[in-house]
């Protein structure tokens, strides 16, 4: 399922690269093959492993589990932003962490839908969506790479995801679904064109998520994007009890309620931080406050001034 979902994001990137090309007439960005590796290559690995970890823990645990578990994301997102100096290492953001991992201990207590399996790789899952994220942020906001655009990015991660996730597609998959009558060895068309279609719009509604988490990540930075997921996971976890039956205990309940206040007040605190600097501050060397839309301004700023500069160079002769 998530090989497919990244083959029709690839696909949608492709597609949505080609037109852009066509109406703008400009050439779009094409990493050399030792940049590709170099820079793209561990973003892709980290995150087709995050998703493909993710997707995996559904086997053995329930949506509302799931999403209770992945919210601690923000821990390790922040963790890695301290090592790659993206954060700064501040008093509240030890308050923030303590109110996440307390929260994750309760809304993981005593749950009567707990799985060890599937809690293990989901948390698998989230330390390495926060390397991924991270690197994504770095990948995003380094402007001599030009993938500013998402579909530009998720044009070039793609592939490597792919390749990255096909090693645990044969080892686990590969037999049982080279025997499944659902897929090659179907009996009932019309059951694998609704297999075909389910996954397809999958991979649509997959194509949707990346673009916008892309653009929030080149705009802000990876931790607001974890931030920004608070409506996110609440809206997940009434429609998993509502229509799934999952059930959640009060304990998780307030688990959860916590962690969403360690989110909140840790986006409360960054909005004060960035009030009392007087607005965001172009970054340095990726630093604590990345800005890309400074960023660009001030790029296509100098483009103009270039230009304005040739055109009356050009009329003086």
């Amino acid at each position: 399922m998530t090989m497919l979902h990244l083959a029709v994001i690839f696909l949608f990137s492709a597609l949505s690269r080609a037109l852009v090309q066509c109406s703008s007439h400009r050439a779009r960005v094409v990493l050399s093959w030792t940049d590709y590796l170099r820079r793209v290559a561990p973003t892709a690995l980290a995150t087709a492993l995050d998703v493909g970890l993710s997707n995996w823990s559904f086997l053995y645990i329930t949506v509302s589990l799931y999403t209770m578990t992945k919210s601690s994301a923000i821990l390790f997102i922040l963790f890695f932003s301290l090592i790659f100096k993206l954060e700064e290492l501040r008093a509240a953001l030890v308050l923030v962490v303590l109110l996440i991992a307390g929260g994750l201990f309760m809304f993981t207590y005593k749950s009567t839908q707990f799985n060890v399996e599937g809690f293990a790789l989901v948390l698998g899952a989230s330390f390495i969506g926060g390397i991924r994220w991270t690197l994504t942020q770095m990948l995003l906001q380094k402007a001599e790479l030009g993938l500013q655009n998402p579909i530009d990015t998720m044009f070039h991660l793609q592939p490597l995801m792919f390749l990255g996730l096909f090693p645990l597609f044969a080892v686990f998959e590969g037999l049982h679904l080279s025997t499944s009558e659902k897929i090659f060895r179907f009996q009932d068309t019309g059951l694998l064109l609704r297999v075909l279609g389910s996954l397809f719009l999958g991979g649509i509604l997959a194509f949707g998520l990346g673009f916008s988490e892309f653009l929030l990540v080149s705009r802000t930075s990876s931790l607001t994007l974890s931030i920004a997921g608070i409506f996110k996971e609440v809206c997940t976890l009434l429609l998993a009890a509502h229509l799934l039956g999952d059930q959640i205990s009060l304990v998780n309940w307030l688990g959860f309620a916590l962690c969403l206040s360690g989110m909140s007040l840790h986006m409360a605190l960054k909005a004060l931080h960035s009030r009392g600097n007087g607005g965001p501050k172009p970054p340095k060397n990726l630093g604590s406050s990345p800005d890309l839309e400074l960023l660009l301004r001030t790029s296509q700023q100098e483009d103009e001034e270039s230009e304005e500069g040739y055109f009356m160079t050009q009329g003086q002769q």
